[in-house]
């Protein structure tokens, strides 16, 4: 079996411009990879089809599955004969603001593409990510970058400064429609993009720190109040920043110094089951 790294993503900033014309929202945004991953493993089938495995419950095995629908799409576009099985291993926190189910469909796109000998490039593996989701496209890629449009234009950044990220998703689902469908657009504050981007690129934490932001966030914690008060607990606990990743209702916090990151690790648990404590990637050739 071939196992390929699908690296969960988090939101430095997420700004919405308009809503377009095709129903879908201009947004533009900053997201950066973490140490946080599942493991796709790729085996070649000779009937054909495609089979997901998965362990997790929350994880469907069908056409719903993202990691499905980007082997649907090679499978059909390159007029492969062979059919894959994909197993997937969940660490990255199911419906939780970070690109899980992209970063798999991407993985799966970047795996088949050695598996099944097609020699497509990742500029061709992101276009065909776009027709997945609106995330896959950054997560062939990895690493760092602005995202436009509907999240599908990618333009590389450096990784920002070294710190550790500290997530936290409380028990619950968000749905990423209801939240862009309460949201006033003309009501939002627009996060600092430009600030952001010369902090990555200047690698000033105190800058990142400042510049982060996300127009989605007032709108999820007045509808869950168990995010507003996980974001209220992780700034009492000394995070240097903290924000909701995507529309939640992950909330991450940026730590520089590791003698903080234990302590606000264990008193995120002792309300919250799920909390990682990771380093922040941000480089395009982790994904290996």
């Amino acid at each position: 079996m071939y196992y390929v790294k699908a690296p969960a993503k988090i939101n430095l900033t997420l700004d919405v411009l308009h809503k377009r014309p095709d129903g879908y929202h201009e947004v533009e945004m900053i997201m950066t990879t973490v140490d946080l991953s599942d493991r796709i493993g790729l085996e070649r089938r000779e009937d054909g089809k495609i089979h997901i495995l998965s362990v997790d419950r929350f994880v469907p095995t069908d056409f719903r599955n993202l990691a499905y629908q980007a082997a649907k799409i090679l499978k059909e576009m390159y007029h492969v004969k062979s059919g894959v099985t994909i197993k997937i291993e969940k660490n990255i926190p199911v419906a939780a603001g970070l690109a899980g189910g992209s970063s798999d469909a991407a993985a799966t796109l970047r795996g088949l593409n050695t598996l099944w000998s097609l020699g497509l490039s990742l500029d061709e593996l992101a276009q065909i990510g776009t027709k997945i989701g609106s995330d896959v496209a950054f997560c062939v890629y990895g690493g760092t970058a602005l995202a436009t449009g509907r999240g599908e234009k990618i333009q590389e950044l450096p990784s920002p400064a070294n710190c550790w990220v500290i997530l936290a998703k409380p028990t619950l689902g968000v749905s990423t429609a209801d939240i862009y469908g309460s949201l006033k657009i003309n009501q939002i504050e627009h996060p600092k993009t430009k600030q952001m981007v010369e902090a990555i690129e200047k690698k000033d934490f105190v800058q990142m720190c400042a510049s982060v932001g996300n127009v989605l966030e007032n709108v999820t914690l007045k509808l869950y109040p168990e995010v507003a008060n996980l974001k209220d607990q992780m700034q009492k606990f000394g995070a240097d920043a903290v924000l909701m990743s995507g529309s939640g209702p992950t909330v991450f916090g940026i730590v520089q110094h590791e003698s903080r990151v234990q302590r606000i690790y264990n008193g995120l648990r002792g309300f919250c089951d799920e909390v990682y404590a990771v380093r922040l990637i941000g480089e395009r050739d982790s994904l290996a």
